[in-house]
């Protein structure tokens, strides 16, 4: 019985470079941009950054993560106030579609938090909260590992709290 333990063993070993060749490890990738709100409530902007996992060819997931760095002045009834965008965080399944060894299409769907807050007469009020996000886009790469994405995402706020679209523009390098 151990005889047939090592055998196995070593056959595996053995397997291991073709199962390699056959499927490719799926590969990672990160991005860092801008990303413009518009919504409901205001128009703010954010700092992004991404991670993601090419699981295989057609399909990822990534998450994301922005901090605000564009608030929006407002004035409500002749009271000045200010929308601030504080960050926001979700994760996505990601459907892609290669065009070429450059150029990739895709599609996502996620769920995820942004944190608005209205300040106005001195009282904060928090505008924004929970969402189910989907949206499509392209990448594309300039040498095979450094490139561009640009990408527009729909977050539907639960609990009535009404939409935002986001249209993001950013660096993206694969690792």
């Amino acid at each position: 019985m151990r005889n047939v333990f090592l055998a196995a063993a070593a056959v595996s070993v053995l397997a291991v470079p073709a199962f390699a060749q056959a499927n490719p490890e799926p590969r990672g990738y990160g991005s860092l941009g801008y990303t413009h709100m518009e919504g409901d409530a205001a128009q703010t902007g954010a700092v992004t950054g991404r991670l993601g996992v090419d699981l295989n060819r057609y399909l990822a997931v990534e998450t994301e993560v922005g901090v605000g760095v564009k608030d929006k002045d407002i004035t409500v009834a002749g009271v000045d106030g200010q929308i601030k965008h504080e960050w926001d965080a979700a994760g996505y399944v990601v459907g892609k579609y290669p065009i070429g060894d450059k150029l990739e299409l895709f599609a996502r769907g996620g769920y995820g938090h942004t944190e608005l807050k209205q300040e106005l007469a001195g009282a904060e009020t928090k505008v924004g909260g929970d969402s189910w996000n989907y949206g499509v886009g392209a990448k594309y790469y300039l040498d095979g590992v450094n490139g561009v994405r640009a990408d527009w995402t729909r977050r539907d706020f639960r609990d009535d709290r009404g939409e935002a679209d986001a249209y993001s523009v950013s660096y993206i390098r694969r690792f």
